[in-house]
């Protein structure tokens, strides 16, 4: 896929159009914004100091402004002030595809591509922003083994190398957590159940500490409870580069790494938290979880079967059902497509956040089909009827060819 599929073949400059093969050989950079956005408005100058400094010291470099504004007149009025390109207002619908595509929840987002449409990272605010901005273009991301760093601690002090760890065969947990959080509070003492009895085990396994405290105080404190390793609380800048790496916007966050440094899930949090014993471990991704294991369920499509109402006989079938679909949906799905699977057997938890806030009714003893798509504007679907697997793969191939009539929450 080309740029021009992705943006489309014309943009505006001011009262003028122009082609988007006028942008071949330069990095482009998508600025979803708005006029009606404070955060916005304040990143926008700034944003455009970076883009001047850059075009006078001649990188190849242009800006798509993607707007999120209510109306035609405040799109040329905020318009008006940035010096680069835009997606055409009355472009509704590509918009709503870059949102999309590009799992856009929140603005002001700026995009990085090259020149054929690849990303190069998605955190373009943090890029543009940095000192050294001129120097790193085109902002490439540093690789895994570049953010981990080779120096960790352990309770006693002492430096323990990343290369003593894989070469010891270690799948390796990095925890994001911090001593003012209180949902991290209540996970720590769990995660650190978990990970005695698998060193009790004999399973090949480290965690390491990424601390989000205010100060070394706090850190101290925090980590003197905890069994495992940390990041020195003086390496802040890793710090950050971890959590951009890893996309951590919120905290506790768990990342499940491979002894070969491969990610086996960036969202493992609630699939350790669903498996006190460590009987999963290293906890890949299941085909199909709990929607309370569901981790990223605000960043990607997901199709849940809400059984809370079921007898235990009806929610094994439909879980076998969901499993047989996912996979063949899995092998379908195209290289930058990503779709979850999950079940709500339970009457409390995130079911019943979900049957609040998409306003479905009380759980009755049959399945109901829900599709949700929270990172795209808060959309989803409820199917009404029976669902056999029919029903299923229709609804999926609908929404994947975006046919269904979506409702928004709130």
């Amino acid at each position: 896929m080309g740029l021009a599929d992705i943006i489309g073949s014309q943009l505006l400059q001011k009262d003028s159009k122009v082609e988007v093969e006028s942008l071949k050989g330069k990095v482009v950079g998508l600025y979803f914004s708005a006029h009606w956005c404070p955060p916005c408005r304040g990143f926008t100058p700034k944003l455009a100091e970076q883009y001047k400094a850059l075009q006078a010291a001649g990188k190849p470099f242009e800006i798509v402004f993607i707007s999120s504004d209510k109306s035609q007149d405040q799109f040329n009025e905020y318009y008006a002030e940035m010096p680069w390109l835009a997606l055409p207002y009355e472009d509704r619908d590509r918009k709503a595809k870059l949102s999309k595509k590009f799992k856009v929840s929140g603005i002001p987002s700026l995009v990085i591509l090259d020149d054929e449409g690849k990303v190069i990272t998605t955190d373009g605010r943090g890029a543009v922003t940095d000192s050294e901005f001129i120097a790193n273009f085109p902002w490439t991301p540093p690789t895994l083994e570049d953010v981990l760093g080779d120096r960790f601690v352990n309770q006693d002090g002492k430096d323990v190398t990343l290369s003593s760890l894989t070469s010891a065969g270690k799948n390796i947990g990095l925890y994001f957590s911090a001593h003012w959080c209180p949902p991290c509070k209540g996970f720590t003492p769990k995660l650190a159940e978990t990970y005695k009895k698998l060193q009790a085990d004999g399973k090949s396994f480290e965690v390491i500490f990424v601390s989000s405290d205010r100060d070394e105080e706090g850190f101290k404190e925090y980590f003197g409870e905890m069994p495992w390793l940390a990041l020195p609380f003086s390496e802040r800048k890793q710090k950050e580069r971890l959590s951009q790496y890893f996309d951590v916007s919120g905290i506790p966050s768990f990342v499940m790494l491979s002894p070969e440094l491969k990610v086996i899930d960036k969202n493992a949090r609630g699939a350790v938290a669903a498996d006190p014993e460590g009987k999963d471990f290293p906890w890949y991704p299941k085909p199909v979880t709990e929607i309370d294991a569901c981790e990223s369920i605000n960043d990607t499509p997901t199709v849940c079967l809400m059984l809370e109402g079921c007898d235990e006989s009806t929610q094994t079938s439909m879980e076998d059902l969901l499993l047989k679909v996912s996979k063949e949906v899995r092998a379908s799905l195209k290289e930058d497509e990503e779709m979850n699977f999950c079940l709500a057997t339970k009457a409390d938890g995130l079911g019943g956040r979900v049957r609040q806030l998409t306003k479905m009714e009380a759980p009755g003893v049959k399945a109901e089909l829900i599709v949700l798509d929270v990172g795209n504007e808060g959309s989803y679907y409820v199917h009404k009827g029976a669902v056999d697997e029919s029903t299923l793969k229709i609804v999926i191939e609908d929404f994947r060819a975006e046919n269904l009539d979506m409702a928004h929450l709130g």
